[in-house]
């Protein structure tokens, strides 16, 4: 289940450009739909969260901490908060920003380098290995989704937009990096809402001091507001958290290159933009790496499964094994 939530994440994801695009046409500014997206979905997460308090709990994992009387509880929740306060405010706004200056095509090569940063990342922290497949997943991700945006071409360079479209990978990068610190200890649901108001807030404090923003479009831009929130932000947000708890940073990471191939296909069907061969192409090899994360030996499968779980220290990190 873990790849394909991540997939379904992607999908979501990819579908954001195209509602963005028909929020734009409808009279949305980007600092309006970038407060109204994070705010209804944390309205939104939060009313589930009141309705169904079962989801609250947590389900059992192998070798974390159980429940709200495990040590450093608060610091986790702060951890859930800032991730939105600080990582998904800050990324959005540096990618919107960039999206000002650069196409759009180039924009996202440039954002999607962010799975090469995070299996780097996550290999010199000790957090995962780097295997003969996922390496071959790893180019094939990476090539497939330089195809497919190269693909579109006519693309032009911005010095100050290229800057700004890296700092929205670093900084994607250290939101997955951190978010995996905490994705075992608090439901998805749960974490997913504190992200949201954590982002809903530091938006709603930068409208303030900047003079508000214009909430006068009419209802068509309320609607491509809605589909945003609720499909390419909660939607979104819940099936990338739950795919990373069972998947690991790397693989999460991977996966979610499938996310331009979505907004390329939908441009091509709604928007009547035209795939081209070498897109297609650029596309096979970002779906090859979603198989070759999934092919693995029956014997390493059942290794993993009766492996035992590695013992972690109090802030939930696997604690350091003597050689």
């Amino acid at each position: 289940m873990g790849p394909a939530l991540c997939l379904v994440s992607a999908a979501c994801f990819g579908a954001m450009a195209i509602f963005g695009k028909l929020a734009y046409d409808a009279g949305v500014s980007p600092g309006a739909l970038l407060l109204v997206r994070f705010s209804l979905a944390a309205a939104l997460l939060g009313t589930v969260l009141l309705l169904r308090p079962g989801l609250r709990r947590a389900e059992p994992h192998r070798g974390a901490p159980a429940g709200p009387a495990a040590a450093g509880f608060g610091r986790v929740l702060a951890t859930a908060l800032g991730l939105g306060a600080i990582g998904y405010a800050a990324q959005a706004s540096l990618f919107f920003s960039a999206l000002q200056l650069m196409d759009a095509s180039l924009l996202s090569l440039i954002l999607y380098t962010y799975p090469v940063l995070v299996t780097v990342a996550a290999v010199l922290l000790g957090r995962d290995r780097l295997t003969k497949g996922r390496s071959a997943a790893l180019l094939a991700a990476s090539g497939g989704t330089l195809l497919v945006l190269l693909g579109a071409g006519g693309v032009s360079f911005h010095r100050l937009g290229a800057l700004l479209a890296f700092g929205a990978a670093i900084t994607y990068t250290g939101y997955i990096l951190v978010a995996d610190t905490v994705v075992h200890r608090l439901p998805p649901l749960v974490l997913s809402a504190l992200v949201m108001t954590g982002a809903a807030g530091t938006l709603g404090v930068r409208a303030v001091l900047t003079g508000g923003v214009d909430l006068g479009f009419r209802l068509p831009g309320w609607f491509w507001l809605a589909c945003i929130a609720v499909v390419s932000t909660v939607l979104a947000m819940i099936t990338f958290f739950a795919g990373l708890k069972r998947t690991g940073p790397s693989t999460a990471a991977i996966l979610s290159t499938f996310e331009p191939v979505v907004t390329t296909a939908l441009a091509a069907l709604t928007l009547g933009e035209s795939l081209s061969p070498v897109q297609l192409v650029g596309g096979a090899l970002v779906l090859s790496s979603v198989a070759v994360l999934q092919v693995r030996p029956t014997r390493l499968r059942k290794q993993d499964q009766e492996a035992p779980a590695p013992a972690r220290d109090d802030s939930g990190e696997p604690a350091a094994v003597a050689s």
